[in-house]
């Protein structure tokens, strides 16, 4: 009864955090199409609110869990307090600010992110490190690589590396040469599918390049890299 309770608020937990991230993108869109098309106001619960005011408070949402992360790491609940209540008074001292850039706002947290993730997969890469995509392998495998199957791992953590830099390049190009509609069109409803598209031509590629491999499929390496972020200091 215990571990069916517990499998449940599991999966309701993940479907409610899927749910905020989709009702996030969409509001994001929403605001930067709003934009684009000179709305200035729009209705939210009945309440009439500029569209810049929505936009600010979303740009502002990501850049408070990063505070709070933040301050949650400083041992001193003072200073950590302290802490918070200076983002808070950064973001309204800057409110105008906030609300007549909301786009560049979303545009470095998108490139912020990507970014991150590219110098996750680079750092690896420096000599005498281990690859990160050969880590993953060995744990998929449970043991060290064959040196056939970890040259292929590190050509993969290498096209890693090429994607992000090549998300980050199509973003920067859209953002400052295209519409903004069509910036926020790629960000947020193209780039997890590329995400999982790379995941699966991997995939497809492994099994084609490489023999005697266990058993495995494309969640492994997603598991893989939760686990590795998990146990991450």
């Amino acid at each position: 009864m215990l571990n069916s309770l517990s499998g449940f608020i599991k999966i309701a937990r993940g479907v409610g955090i899927i749910a905020i991230v989709v009702i996030y993108t969409l509001l994001v869109h929403h605001v930067n199409s709003s934009f684009e098309s000179g709305t200035s106001q729009t209705n939210l619960l009945g309440v009439v609110v500029e569209t810049q005011s929505i936009g600010a408070i979303l740009a502002l949402i990501p850049l408070f869990f990063i505070a709070l992360t933040l301050a949650f790491k400083i041992r001193s609940r003072l200073i950590g307090s302290i802490f918070l209540l200076g983002y808070f008074a950064l973001a309204w001292f800057i409110w105008p600010l906030i609300k007549q850039n909301t786009g560049l706002i979303f545009w470095m947290l998108d490139i912020g992110l990507m970014l991150a993730l590219l110098m996750t997969f680079a750092q690896t890469l420096i000599k005498g490190r281990k690859p990160l995509c050969v880590h993953f392998a060995e744990i998929i495998n449970g043991g060290t690589l064959p040196p056939e199957h970890e040259i292929y791992a590190r050509n993969v953590t290498v096209a890693w590396v090429l994607f992000f830099a090549m998300i980050i390049i199509v973003s920067t190009l859209l953002f400052f040469l295209a519409p903004l509609q069509v910036w926020s069109f790629f960000v947020n409803f193209l780039t997890l599918p590329l995400v999982a598209l790379m995941f699966a031509i991997e995939f497809f590629v492994r099994k084609r390049l490489l023999t005697n491999l266990p058993e495995s499929n494309v969640m492994d390496a997603v598991h893989a890299y939760l686990d590795k972020s998990a146990r991450t200091p």
